[in-house]
């Protein structure tokens, strides 16, 4: 306490002499010495207040002006200690005066959110400037009710209050995007792109939202052409322009028999052969006459379709396709329509053959673009849309690969991959029926795409538990694995994606069932006669990580001669089948003694060992390190190796600086059953000071 008061007396007197001269400045007859007194006090008391902040009483000046003080009777007298003492607490009080401000326009704000989310803009706009009354610098403020004000169409009035946030915040990026926003309403396009580029300016982070921003106005501003030109081209009296506009106006006659609107829809489709007709068609109001017309509706969407309403809905599909061709903004608005979340996805699994194609068709026209597919993703019932999607695999054609292809390409969108990681559940379903197909009634190269797809999904995480959570998927998985082994050379593609998808699975821990964990491992056994490298490879994975689940699968597989097998991988495949095959021995080697014993009856001297010790891959040598320790428990493998160099080997991985610092505790558990079978070996790591390496190694591990 003491100290903060030697402080505050010590601050006082540094200021004295500079207050005394600012009193005698606002005092003086001179305007201009006043004024420039007026506004050096005005920086005095902000500084004031920001230590008022640091003390604990945060206040921001707010717009409050000072006005020079009157002269006193006697000027000459005016005391510069008062002076600051009664700054000082003006300072107190107009920060207290401002966190009860804060708190009313706080409590504004949220009244304001509420009413906003109702869409009672109005009523938001008012609680935002009873906010302001209160607080007129808080920037949320300004942006909200800008927001209100761009949902009732007055851009000119958000403009300004995005002003007065970014005089507020300069790099307040909510400002210039409802800024970019009113601009791209007002038909300001080059505007409303500096705007959204001030965005990824400030922070480069936004980077794919400005990306997206921009290209909404690129695409609003071609919009825009288009309608100027469609609209001189109807002024002008062209005839197909007439045409088109007559045939929309006589499809808008009511009660009408389905065939009628089927052929004036044909006509309407065989006239939208420019970018100038189908934009009449969207300026005319195109859209709204197919969507709003009753009996046309009714057929759209009624369930057990006759003939005559087989043949309106496909000629309607025939047309979205004529209209959205290279026009995105009619592509824009098909989508966006309500009626097209269910609608679309409903004709791609109908019994109509042509209407699956005529849908099949139109998504794909759709899905074309960047900005076409996340309309659809954005938009489109998607689980609905993946079913649709995953039906035509019973299709022989290229139609099951075009389907599947569409939906691997919709994979690829971030926007998509967000969506299915938080809807897995209600895709799983349709998931788990593509693996329970059976094969040979399937397209098989449309079946690969989509098991290459469900292994894609599954690196992550979250989507990885929810599949192995799900028994009826990993079963799936299971017995499409039999199905394929029984005629691998017809469905070898199907087994190795197969595979692909079940590594991953195995990752996440714990399976499914121990039942199930062991039954993969005895298919995956089998699969190891193959003459094939890949399946090879892919078996050795999963076995890799289904292994440990049971001493008895364990026992089984040394049966198998599993040792041997991966003896052999380790000497011919390469570094993906040896990481697999090392892991598979480390693990067998942790819990079988007849393991260790295998090992070195098949590598007497440890060579293939040893070698993978000098591997730059860390998974093979923290592996082989623990395999090599755990075959230090059969009698004479330790003097095995006496006449070579392994314990600077080992003690080098244990001190060293590996990224896993499993390397360096394998390597000192194998150094520490080296020496225990064989003392030399001590006598070596001594000589080495090896001892205070492993020390001075396990204490960095526990610390870190």
């Amino acid at each position: 306490m003491a100290d903060d008061q030697e402080r505050d007396l010590q601050r006082f007197l540094e200021n004295v002499d500079e207050i005394t001269n600012l009193i005698q400045d606002m005092n003086s007859d001179d305007p201009v010495i006043q004024q420039k007194a007026v506004l050096e006090t005005e920086k005095k008391l902000q500084l004031m207040e920001r230590d008022q902040e640091e003390e604990g009483c945060r206040t921001t000046l707010n717009k409050t002006m000072i006005s020079p003080p009157r002269a006193p009777e006697n000027a000459d007298e005016m005391n510069p200690e008062a002076f600051l003492a009664s700054v000082e607490k003006d300072a107190k009080e107009r920060a207290k005066r401002r966190r009860e401000s804060r708190v009313l326009a706080d409590a504004l704000k949220e009244k304001g959110n509420e009413a906003f989310v109702k869409g009672d803009y109005e009523a938001a706009i008012f609680c935002y400037t009873e906010g302001l009354g209160k607080l007129k610098d808080m920037k949320v403020l300004y942006t909200n009710r800008a927001q209100a004000y761009i949902k009732l169409g007055d851009y000119e009035k958000a403009l300004m209050d995005c002003d007065w946030a970014l005089k507020c915040d300069e790099k307040c990026t909510k400002a210039y995007f409802h800024m970019g926003k009113a601009h791209l309403a007002m038909k300001n396009y080059n505007k409303s792109r500096e705007c959204y580029r001030k965005i990824g300016e400030i922070n480069p982070k936004l980077q794919t939202q400005v990306k997206e921003y921009l290209n909404q106005v690129t695409l609003r501003e071609k919009a825009d052409l288009q309608e100027k030109e469609a609209r001189a081209s109807l002024d002008s009296g062209k005839k197909t322009a007439m045409t088109t506009r007559n045939l929309l106006e006589t499809l808008s006659k009511p009660d009408q028999t389905p065939l009628f609107y089927a052929g004036g829809i044909e006509i309407l489709t065989e006239m939208m052969t420019d970018c100038t007709e189908r934009t009449l068609f969207r300026t005319c109001g195109g859209f709204n006459t197919i969507s709003d017309h009753e009996v046309i509706r009714r057929c759209l969407f009624s369930a057990g379709k006759d003939a005559v309403e087989e043949v309106l809905c496909v000629a309607v599909l025939k047309l979205w396709q004529a209209v959205c061709s290279d026009n995105e903004e009619n592509q824009r608005l098909l989508v966006t329509h309500p009626d097209m979340a269910t609608l679309l996805p409903s004709f791609m699994t109908s019994r109509v053959l042509v209407m699956q194609q005529q849908s099949l068709a139109l998504l794909l026209q759709l899905t074309q673009t960047e900005n076409g597919r996340n309309q659809v993703i954005k938009h489109l019932d998607l689980i609905r849309l993946c079913e649709a999607l995953l039906s035509f695999l019973d299709f022989s054609d290229k139609k099951a690969n075009t389907a599947i292809g569409l939906l691997t390409d919709l994979a690829l969108e971030e926007r998509f991959q967000v969506w299915f990681h938080a809807n897995l559940p209600g895709v799983l379903p349709a998931l788990t029926g593509v693996l329970k197909r059976e094969p040979k009634l399937t397209n098989l190269s449309a079946l690969c795409q989509c098991i290459v797809l469900m292994g894609n999904m599954s690196a992550e995480p979250t989507s990885r538990r929810h599949m192995i959570a799900c028994e009826e998927f990993g079963d799936a998985c299971l017995d499409l694995l039999v199905k394929c082994e029984e005629e691998m050379d017809v469905f070898r593609e199907v087994a190795y994606t197969l595979l692909g998808l079940i590594m991953n699975l195995c990752l996440e821990g714990p399976f499914l069932s121990q039942m199930w964990a062991v039954d993969m491992s005895r298919k995956c056994l089998s699969l190891l006669n193959s003459q094939d490298g890949g399946i090879l490879t892919r078996a050795a994975g999963v076995l890799s990580r289904t292994l440990c689940s049971s001493l008895a699968i364990m026992e089984e597989a040394l049966a198998a001669g599993v040792v041997k097998k991966m003896i052999k991988f380790l000497k011919t495949g390469g570094q993906t089948a040896s990481r697999y095959a090392i892991k598979t021995l480390a693990i067998c080697t942790n819990s079988c003694h007849p393991a260790r014993e295998e090992v070195m009856r098949l590598d007497k001297k440890f060579n293939i060992l040893i070698s993978l010790l000098d591997s730059e891959d860390e998974i093979l040598v923290g592996n082989a390190a623990l395999c090599l320790g755990n075959c230090m428990e059969v009698p004479s493998a330790a003097s095995s190796l006496l006449k070579t160099d392994i314990v600077q080997v080992l003690l080098k991985l244990a001190g060293n600086d590996s990224q896993r610092t499993g390397v360096q505790l394998n390597a000192g558990i194998a150094l520490g059953k080296l020496c225990t079978a064989e003392p030399r070996f001590a006598a070596q790591l001594r000589e080495l000071h090896g001892l205070e390496i492993l020390n001075s190694t396990m204490k960095y591990m526990n610390d870190s």
